[in-house]
């Protein structure tokens, strides 16, 4: 049986970039559909069809395509370079029958822009952030940014290809490394309008030069890291390793019983994590390290840790982690569900708030609370057999070992209860 739907790689230079094949393909099609862009750069081709406009119909191009077929007419979709690097093929691949799919890709935006800079991209990751617009890039924003994504690889790789968008350009996409602090760490290369007449590649360039310039659109950017990976530590960072509020003791999860309590809380890269009563964020940026594919929550009510909580998310790099100020369970309504919940402070409504993490948890998710009172303590295990959930505690009492005169001894922390449930029996 031949293929009915023909989808077909484009470069910006039009017909010159296609083959033969597919310019018989498109010539001799019943239907046509594209962007408004590919349909004016092919007009003279595709006289004969039918034009249908994707820009802003996407849900409606299987049911276009799929009524095409039934009758037995050829139909032809227009993609720019390979329909199947971040293109509409992997979409359609879903929606038609395989047999009736042919897919002739082109060389994508991407590989001329290396071509123009003589630079190999075997090693490159490639990233788009052609989605709609979410904005300037705020820290602390969350998975739903159009930016999100390409941050956390920027943090993770060290040459990116990045398919923009005319909202999500290469200005923006310098500024958005600015706010993170990374405009020391990259060069940035913007290749516009290849194949055009007005093409232009620029060399790598200084993060604030892009910042503030303006470029064509369609381009490309390159992201090429100057300086070396960060390798940080990710459990069991010192309890130094963060800005803290002082009285007489740092007011912070102590290592040791950060390190049982993250333990407790079976993380996963792709983990959500809720953390209530940030306090310094110690727990849930350190989560966040752990969960680079995931996400931490946190809350903090308490005025004096916020500054705390900022220079510690600052200071760590790290953009998988968003912050509030206020008092739980305010703002949890809107987070998505979690995998693991880390209460280190509640307000005085703790069974309620038990009773809502339980509820919330993802399935073989964990509920992990640390308490230093007696009452606080108790009022956590009723809840749980109120609920029927599944829990246990233990008592952590660390000795750290402190100079006097020309020896050592150990001076004890205080003990803290760290109390696990899981919602299996609540559930």
């Amino acid at each position: 049986m031949t293929a009915l739907c023909s989808i077909i790689g484009v470069l910006d230079d039009g017909a010159s970039s296609l083959s033969q094949e597919a310019l018989q393909l498109i010539r001799s099609a019943k239907h046509v559909i594209a962007g408004s862009r590919l349909l004016a750069t092919l007009a003279n081709e595709i006289s004969q069809a039918q034009p249908y406009d994707l820009t802003g119909h996407l849900p409606q191009v299987p049911g276009w395509i799929n009524d095409a077929i039934s009758k037995g007419e050829a139909v032809v979709v227009l993609a720019s370079g390979d329909p199947l690097c971040h293109g509409i093929a992997g979409f359609l691949a879903k929606k038609i029958s395989p047999e009736q799919l042919r897919i002739l890709p082109n060389l994508t935006s991407i590989q001329l822009a290396f071509t123009e800079l003589k630079l190999p991209w075997q090693s490159a990751t490639i990233a788009s952030v052609h989605s709609q617009d979410a904005g300037e890039w705020v820290r602390g924003a969350s998975p739903q940014h159009g930016m999100y994504t390409l941050l956390q690889q920027c943090r993770q790789h060290a040459l990116l290809a990045v398919l923009t968008s005319l909202e999500n350009n290469p200005a923006r996409i310098a500024r958005m490394l600015q706010t993170e602090g990374l405009a020391d760490d990259f060069d940035i290369a913007v290749a516009q309008a290849l194949r055009q007449p007005e093409q232009t590649v620029s060399g790598f360039l200084p993060v604030a030069n892009v910042a503030e310039d303006k470029y064509i659109d369609p381009n490309v950017v390159i992201l090429k890291r100057k300086t070396p990976l960060p390798a940080p530590v990710l459990f069991g960072v010192s309890d130094d390793g963060f800005q803290q509020r002082k009285p007489e003791k740092g007011l912070i999860t102590k290592r040791e019983v950060r390190a049982v309590s993250l333990a407790r809380m079976q993380l996963t890269r792709r983990s959500v994590v809720w953390d209530i009563g940030a306090g310094s964020g110690s727990v849930g940026l350190e989560a966040a390290r752990l969960c680079p594919d995931g996400h931490v929550y946190a809350i903090e009510k308490n005025v004096d840790d916020i500054a705390n909580v900022e220079y510690n998310h600052a200071a760590w790099g790290i953009s998988n982690y968003s912050f509030v100020h206020g008092k739980a369970p305010q703002y949890l309504e809107i987070w998505p569900d979690p995998d693991a919940v880390f209460i280190g402070g509640s307000g005085g409504e703790l069974a309620e708030l038990i009773a809502l993490c339980l509820n919330r948890l993802k399935p073989n998710g964990w509920l992990v609370m640390n308490f230093v009172t007696l009452e606080n303590m108790s009022t956590a295990v009723e809840a749980l057999k109120q609920l029927g959930a599944s829990w246990d505690a233990c008592q952590i009492q660390a000795s750290r070992s402190s100079p006097i005169l020309n020896m050592h001894r150990l001076q004890a922390e205080n003990p803290v209860w760290v109390v696990s449930a899981t919602a299996h029996a609540y559930l």
